[in-house]
């Protein structure tokens, strides 16, 4: 009962006029810079998160959310119209969705993976409804110990799940921690790191970092490849599946969904490995597998599925523990803690109308999306049409005026630049920047609650093993990064992470 209770509250919240609108506005956002290829989830709430200033907490909360799993659904879109998934999510759709396409099946893989990805969504929805407040219940009686180990573990787990080479990876994540130093220390009041500029001592600005590194490097890395794309709008007819393709389409939803909700929950890229392994799995059960690759209806309905059901889990880790399983949640802490709201399990109990608003929002989000979406395909076909170079200045600008209303402070523009820079440096170095981000954001915590059990422990560093939860969380880190360099599994990795980004 508390449960049903509880998502009346969540629905009394989310369902308000003033949130429904930004709910609105956020799956519209959402769509429309997935389904515009080069943009992303991560740039844009990257470049939207000063906004955020302006807005109610749950307000802006449930804007963002929407933009983010909005963005699953536009990916498709371009995955399945012009071969060039709109986000990193949606890049094995396009192997079987395009196929549809060019067979005249259009309109049949864009509704298949609409549907698949509301009932995924709907039932990752309730999952995080479900298991969200006893993992809270649980946080609670982390001591720093626990939770120093804990964000151990998610950064070597984001680590492992990232792009390319661990060791680049591990570089990444290293130096996040070290931009995460900068400022003040926290027990001495001394500056640290800051090279004598006053304006840093309270820390890089997150905005301005995450709007660089995402955001204007994204920019600069589009403006190479930009490239004419062959749209396939002659072939968007039927669109409701019959009675046989939703029987295809059945048994590939419920197995995405559950891939998805369990691997979403990962830290690093847990919905692009959802829908990669969805695929491997639905190619491996078929009767037909020489279909794939070829226009099967099945291969569009698992990934798409699983991804969306990956991007609502991954709110589990954020909600409960405050820790990000991705960019995005990374970029979403920050708009938390711009609020003034500490992300972790308190959250549950302070700020019970914000939690469950949240949660019963992504319902209804979802919802809008699977209204709204199939009726503005035509709409987002002829953005398709728009040429990059158009879009870039526009966006840049807004970036910049964006970071600058955060604080008044033109250092923040030199570091967006800054940022920039390095992130298209970083892309030509093939060096993921996800464990920087995660790193940047997890590392004042991952000091703070290191000096904490310290000082509980007047110095001793055994602390971290004889309590078994952190000797647990400490143990498991150190297995998922022996395991990931064993020869077999790193080759299986690459291997992983090769297909998925063709």
């Amino acid at each position: 009962m508390d449960l049903l209770s509880n998502l009346a509250m969540g629905f009394s919240v989310a369902s308000t006029p003033a949130n429904l609108v930004f709910c609105l506005i956020g799956v519209l956002l959402g769509t429309l810079i997935g389904v515009l290829p080069g943009i992303g989830a991560t740039a844009t709430i990257a470049m939207l998160l000063p906004i955020t200033f302006q807005l109610e907490p749950v307000s802006s909360l449930i804007m963002l959310a929407g933009i983010y799993y909005g963005a699953q659904y536009g990916g498709s879109t371009t995955a399945i119209l012009i071969n060039m998934p709109g986000e990193s999510s949606s890049a094995v759709t396009a192997i079987d969705g395009y196929q549809m396409a060019r067979r005249g099946r259009a309109g049949i893989a864009l509704a298949t993976a609409a549907l698949g990805s509301f009932f995924a969504g709907t039932v990752a929805t309730f999952l995080v409804a479900i298991f969200a407040p006893p993992l809270t219940v649980i946080a609670l009686k982390f001591g720093a110990a626990e939770y120093f180990s804990l964000m151990v573990l998610g950064l070597i787990m984001a680590v492992a799940l990232a792009h390319g080479s661990v060791i680049k990876a591990l570089a990444m994540m290293v130096l996040g921690l070290l931009l995460g130093m900068v400022g003040t220390d926290i027990y001495t009041g001394a500056p640290r790191f800051t090279l004598g500029i006053t304006a840093y001592a309270d820390g890089l600005n997150f905005v301005a970092l995450a709007v660089g590194l995402f955001g204007i490097a994204e920019i600069l890395r589009n403006l190479e490849v930009e490239q004419t794309r062959e749209v396939m709008t002659r072939n968007i007819q039927r669109l409701m599946p019959n009675r046989q393709e939703f029987r295809e389409m059945a048994g590939p939803v419920l197995r995405g969904t559950g891939i998805g909700s369990v691997l979403g929950i990962l830290p690093g890229g847990g919905a692009i490995l959802a829908s990669f392994a969805s695929y491997t799995i639905e190619k491996k059960l078929s009767k037909h597998p020489e279909e794939f690759g070829h226009g099967a209806i099945a291969g569009v309905a698992g990934p798409e599925s699983a991804n969306n059901a990956g991007a609502q889990t991954s709110f589990i880790p954020l909600l409960t523990l405050g820790i990000p399983a991705n960019p995005v949640m990374a970029l979403m802490i920050g708009a938390m803690i711009i609020q003034g709201i500490v992300p972790g399990p308190n959250v549950v109990s302070e700020q019970p109308m914000l939690f469950w608003g949240i949660i019963a929002s992504m319902w209804i989000g979802n919802l809008m999306l699977v209204v709204l979406n199939l009726p503005l395909i035509g709409l987002w076909v002829k953005l398709l049409t728009v040429p990059y170079y158009v879009l870039f200045p526009i966006i840049m600008a807004m970036c910049a005026i964006g970071v600058y209303s955060v604080d008044n402070n033109t250092f923040d523009l030199y570091a967006v630049a800054f940022f920039g820079l390095l992130g298209y440096v970083m892309s030509k170095l093939r060096c993921e920047p996800a464990p920087l981000l995660l790193g940047f954001v997890l590392g004042p915590l991952l000091e703070e609650n290191l000096r904490r059990a310290m000082i509980l422990s007047r110095g001793d560093p055994t602390t971290f093993l004889t309590r078994p939860i952190s000797a647990g969380l400490l143990l498991a880190a150190l297995a998922v990064l022996v395991l990931v360099f064993l020869p077999q599994i790193r080759s299986r990795r690459d291997e992983v992470f090769t297909e998925a980004d063709g």
